[in-house]
Parts: structure tokens; C-alpha cells; sequence
């Protein structure tokens, strides 16, 4: 990935005002920012307070740092090559402050034209350990907020909440009723002033803790960091997790030089603008796999989510040779690139990945998936992947393996994104992908490492296997594009062919089904950002629907261009996708029904063709009903009907 790039240094330029107060700007000036030399800082937005910031960093030598001189100013406008994004290419367009903080520390401060950044920078040869970085944001009055809290509050003990998924639905309120017990996870979103929408994530956190935030008092929110692991034992779900018994004194320890993770504000002046914004990409660390050449992204029929639950086969279905060699099948008639195996192929409870339950003829089974054009990707606990990293991927690598997708993590600590760094290094080593589950954030490290396809981090349809009604996941579907989405691409794991209108649904494990219509389910496909994109239900299932089928087996994962044409956090979103000239357009709704007016005026001039799915006259009461027709592109708009629960799919093509 080539990075071309000019900077010039603008001396004297944005260091306006006394000499204890430093200026800085967007490049278009609508994000500025001043910042004292005792590093707390004002930021605005096209005019209006935004927040006000406060950084700092106490090291375990007795130093904080809290004071800065020396500013330097530069100015960068530069392309990025991202091959596995939302978009070929992006933008790294910005105006710095630098500042010292002393001999060895410095803190950097980017304005882009949506979002204020800055990180701390080592240059020191000798080890140094962090006790605290203070990260604080306040707001002039009592804003609104859209918080993901760690699910179990565990009574405010904070160290037992680091330990987590990252998925929950959001909570909605003013700062003062953010719950001070409890910890949020990233990203969060304010909305400080009309017109004005801030949200607060970070990018590049290899070998670093992840980043918390807490509601102290007032209308402030606070940075917490879960400290370094001293004691762990192997527990959790089947044995497979590691859980802390005692932490150290500080967060983090530094062998040298290096940097800190990017703190991250995302500015825009509405809900549109969030779920258009690539900061955490543009500052997650440079791609560090030199030849991508053997990156595939694609799609994946998976097991897990249909419970193997095949019907109108002359087998009993299960985890076991004939069901897999059923789903490769599938997966190859519909050109889909690959099929999950999930929990259960190797043999539970042994502790390790060699060994294989002998229902499963693995060899066979990857050489059966080759012929026919296939690839496979097998399914991990943390614990028995970390315990033999190296040699768990030489040996199914060497098998014909193309990935692994681990789960159960549910730690962001400094020791955990260190091992995620040295997975996917391990794993591009041997030439295998990575979808990691009970994960944070991507947080730029899809950028690093690009064979990183995909990151859980959300309250996704798995679910639905067991979540209540009352769990609004089309609300929580309505507002992921533009939070979660802004951390990187997530493995929601849409596609569900059983689909139950308001009133209608229930969590059934072994036969699961969704909330919302068929076509919320399509639309979601073009809505969310998936390098790595699953086809969650039965093979069954998908032949019985075969139009349905259709469209998602031929949906890119990868894009040229994306376009968030419209949308309402919450409420509604509709965005359009290239891959090549081909177009595709997808839309989803929360529970309200609504009537939404598609603007197609970024086709280029000529004639088209539209392939639509569309919730159908019944959807509201059959989340199942849905029709699907083709026409001629006529004019610059295009109004659909979404039901309640609802949305829309579309290929566009020019004649």
C-alpha cells in the first residue's frame, strides 16, 4: 500500500494569540482548536463549542507530563491505497501542532476537516512504564449521549468490567444520567449544540490498553484504562479464556521508543457525517504486509448461527463430514469464497487445535473444499489458539486452511492487543486470514494488518438466538452505521431467511430467526462495512430462497467508493457502494415505517439498470414478504417504501 504524501513546515502559522495558547485548524476551518501550554484544550465546530480537553501523562519515574513548548506547525495532503475498505482509496488531508513535552516525550495534535486527534510520542531508548494517561472531555451543557455500556455493571467494580465482549445496545440520555458505576466502551457519541455531533473512539492501540470512558461528574466524561495483568488463570466460557486475578500498578510498559494511541474526536455537523467519516482507518499504523496479493476477502456460509439445521438431505445433519461437504457445496454453487467451521470441530475441552473429533476427516475435507473452489476457516478459542500461535498456523496452513476466526478474547488490556498484533502477524506469516470475535474495536488494526478482515465488537444477529422481543435490535441496527461503524468494519453476521415482523418474533436457538423484514436483512449487506461477510443462515434455508440468495452471493465486500447518502442515527440510513461501474444501495429503518427518497444524482450520465428488493405490501404483518423487480433508471431519485422494521437492497447497472 503506497502512501504519497507533502509536508511543508508552516512556521509561525496557527500559533496565534498569548504564548501560553496555541491555534489550530481544519483545513476547510471548520474544526479548531486551542490549545494551552498546560495541555487543556478548547475545540469548536464551524463556530460552536464543541468540548473542552484535557491530556496528561504520569509515568512510573515520578514524571507527568502536562505541560508542552516548542510548537512546531505542518501541514500533510496525502492518498491512501486501502484495498480491503469501504473505499480503494482515502484522504489524509490535516494541519499538526507538535509539541515537547520534555526531552524524550512529545504529544501531536491533528485537525482534520471532521475530527481532532492527537497521541503521545516516545522517543526514549530506556523502558518506562505508564500509570496513567488522563483523558478528559467536557461539555458546556448537559448534551445528549449515545453510550454502549459494558453489559454487566458488576456492581461498579471496575476491574471485574474489563473484562467483556464489547457488545450491548446503547443507552440514550443526557451526560448527567450517564450511570457512574459503569464503564462505556468506544465509540461513544455527544451531540454538544445543535448542528454539531462529536464522537469519541481511538486508532492504533497495538501494545496498549484500550480505551474506557466513565462518567465522573457534572457533564465531564473520563478516560480509564484497564491496568496491566499480573495474575491470570485459564476460565471463562469452556476454558478457553484467560480471566485476570491481579493487576499491576500501571497501564501499560514501554520497551522503548514507540508511539501512543491516536485519541480520536470525529466532528460533523450531522448523524450523516459520522457514518461517513474514516479516521480510525487514516490513523490506524501503516499496512505492514508488503505483498496483499493473497488477501481474499468474500463472503462465508457459516455454520454456528442455523445450528448445522439442515433439512431435505438424505443425512443426518450435524458436525460432521457430510453436512460440511453439503455446506462446501452450497458455498461453491453460489460462488461464495468460503464456509466457517465453527465451535465443535476440534475435540472440546482438550486444551489445544491439533486435535480433531473423528467425525471430521479434516484433510479430506479441505482438499474436497479446494476442488471445488472453496476455502475454509476454522473457529478458535482464545486459550488454545495463544498457547500454540505458531504452530497451530503452519499446521493448517500447511493443510490448505486459509484463516482462523477466534473468539472469546474479552480483554482489551496491554497484553491482549499485543497478542492480536503478533496474531495476525503470525498469521500473514503463514498467508491466513483473521476475523476475531470477543473483540474491541478494529481500531486501525485492519489497516496495519490487512489480512485483520473483520473484528466483532457488536450486538450482532447471533442474539437473536436468545435475546427477548423487547431487545430493539432494529433500533440498534438504525444506529451501528453511525457509532460502531466508526471504530472499522464489523462481523454482524446478517442474512437471516426466517424474518418476524413487530409482534412476531421469538429467540429460537436451534432455528433462530430475525427481527425486522427480509429485505432489512438484504439492505444491511450494502449498510454495513464486512470485508469478510457471512451468510448466517441454513444452506437449506437459502435454497428455499434462492432469489434472496442471489443478490447476497453477488454483493462485493470490498469497495471503490461509498456514498452515505442519508440517515438519522437511530432512525433510518441509506448508502450507496461502487465496485467497479456496478452500484449497489441498501437501506434499513427502525421500527417506524417510512417513505425515503433516494438520491441518485452521483450516477454518472446514462442509462441504468435497477435490480430492487423491496419490503412487500404484507411485510408489516409477514417480516418474510418482499418483492423484488427490475427497471430502467429514470431521472435523479428514487422513492421506496421502508415497513416498520423494514428497508431495501438494489443493483444498479448501466445498460
Amino acid at each position: 500500500m503506497k502512501k504519497v504524501f507533502f509536508a511543508i513546515v508552516l512556521s509561525g502559522l496557527c500559533l496565534t494569540g498569548s504564548a501560553r495558547d496555541y491555534n489550530i485548524a481544519s483545513p476547510d476551518g471548520a474544526v479548531k482548536a486551542t490549545i494551552g501550554d498546560n495541555l487543556e484544550y478548547t475545540v469548536t465546530y464551524n463556530g460552536k463549542a464543541a468540548y473542552t480537553g484535557v491530556a496528561a501523562l504520569t509515568l512510573s519515574n515520578g514524571k507527568t507530563l502536562s505541560t508542552v513548548k516548542s510548537p512546531k506547525a505542518t501541514s500533510v495532503d496525502a492518498i491512501i491505497e486501502t484495498p480491503f475498505y469501504r473505499n480503494s482509496s482515502v484522504a489524509d488531508k490535516y494541519n499538526q501542532l507538535s509539541f515537547k513535552a520534555d526531552k524524550d516525550w512529545s504529544i501531536v495534535f491533528r485537525a482534520y476537516n471532521d475530527g481532532l486527534a492527537y497521541r503521545w510520542v516516545y522517543s526514549g531508548k530506556k523502558p518506562v512504564n505508564v500509570v496513567d494517561e488522563k483523558i478528559e472531555y467536557t461539555f458546556a451543557n448537559d448534551a445528549h449521549s449515545t453510550v454502549p455500556y459494558v453489559r454487566d455493571a458488576h456492581d461498579g467494580d471496575f476491574d471485574k468490567q474489563f473484562f467483556n465482549s464489547f457488545e450491548n445496545l446503547y443507552t440514550e440520555g443526557p451526560l448527567s444520567q450517564v450511570d457512574p458505576r459503569r464503564l462505556a466502551f468506544l465509540p461513544l457519541v455527544v451531540e454538544p449544540a445543535e448542528d454539531v455531533k462529536v464522537l469519541f473512539t481511538e486508532s492504533d492501540i497495538a501494545n496498549y490498553p484500550g480505551l474506557y470512558l466513565n462518567h465522573a461528574e457534572g457533564t465531564s466524561l473520563t478516560g480509564v484504562h484497564p491496568r496491566v495483568p499480573k495474575k491470570e488463570h485459564v476460565g471463562g466460557y469452556i476454558n478457553i479464556q484467560k480471566v485476570v486475578d491481579e493487576r499491576e500498578d500501571y497501564i501499560a510498559a514501554l520497551d522503548g521508543a514507540r508511539t501512543l494511541p491516536w485519541r480520536i474526536a470525529m466532528l460533523t455537523a450531522d448523524d450523516k457525517g459520522l457514518a461517513q467519516s474514516q479516521l480510525t482507518h487514516i490513523l490506524g499504523a501503516p499496512g505492514q504486509i508488503e505483498d496483499t496479493s493473497w488477501i481474499k476477502p468474500g463472503k462465508v456460509a457459516w455454520d454456528w448461527w442455523n445450528a448445522w439445521n439442515l433439512y431435505g438431505v438424505d443425512f443426518e445433519a450435524g458436525i460432521n463430514q457430510e453436512t460440511y461437504k453439503y455446506y462446501i457445496d452450497f458455498a461453491a454453487k453460489n460462488g461464495i469464497e468460503y464456509i466457517i467451521m465453527d465451535d465443535g470441530w476440534s475435540v472440546p475441552g482438550c486444551g489445544e487445535l491439533f486435535s480433531v473429533i473423528p467425525e471430521i476427516d479434516m484433510p479430506g475435507l479441505v482438499k474436497y473444499a479446494k476442488d471445488k473452489g472453496v476455502g475454509i476457516i476454522l473457529w478458535a478459542g482464545y486459550v488454545p489458539f495463544e498457547k500454540d500461535l505458531e504452530a497451530v498456523c503452519k499446521h493448517y496452513s500447511d493443510m490448505g486452511v486459509k484463516g482462523f476466526k477466534v473468539d472469546f478474547f474479552d480483554r482489551n488490556d496491554q497484553k491482549m492487543t499485543a497478542f492480536l498484533d503478533k496474531a495476525a502477524a503470525t498469521a500473514a506469516k503463514y498467508h491466513m486470514v483473521l476475523d476475531l470475535h470477543g473483540s474491541h474495536i478494529p481500531a486501525g488494526i485492519n489497516r496495519k494488518w490487512p489480512n485483520v478482515l473483520n473484528t466483532e465488537g457488536v450486538n450482532g444477529l447471533e442474539t437473536m438466538k436468545w435475546n427477548p422481543e423487547s431487545i430493539d435490535q432494529m433500533r440498534y441496527d438504525a444506529t451501528i452505521p453511525f457509532v460502531r461503524q466508526a471504530g472499522g468494519p464489523m462481523d454482524y453476521t446478517q442474512g437471516a431467511m426466517i424474518n418476524a415482523a413487530k409482534g412476531k418474533f421469538n429467540p429460537v436457538n436451534g432455528q433462530p430467526m430475525s427481527q425486522g423484514t427480509r429485505s432489512h436483512q438484504l439492505g444491511l449487506y450494502p449498510v454495513l462495512d464486512s470485508p469478510l461477510n457471512m451468510l448466517c443462515d441454513s444452506p437449506s434455508n437459502y435454497i428455499r430462497e434462492q432469489e434472496c440468495t442471489d443478490y447476497i452471493a453477488q454483493i462485493p465486500t470490498v469497495w471503490d467508493e461509498t456514498i452515505v447518502l442519508d440517515g438519522d442515527m437511530g432512525e433510518y440510513i441509506v448508502t450507496a457502494r461502487r465496485k467497479g461501474n456496478d452500484w449497489y444501495i441498501g437501506g434499513i429503518t427502525n421500527w417506524t415505517p417510512r417513505d425515503v427518497t433516494v438520491d441518485l444524482s452521483f450516477l454518472p450520465e446514462g442509462s441504468y439498470v435497477a435490480d430492487w428488493y423491496v419490503d412487500g405490501p404484507n411485510a408489516h404483518r409477514n417480516g418474510n414478504d418482499y418483492k423484488h423487480y427490475t427497471e430502467t433508471v429514470s431521472g435523479k431519485t428514487k422513492t421506496i417504501h421502508m415497513a416498520p422494521g423494514g428497508g431495501f437492497a438494489g443493483k444498479i447497472t448501466k445498460k
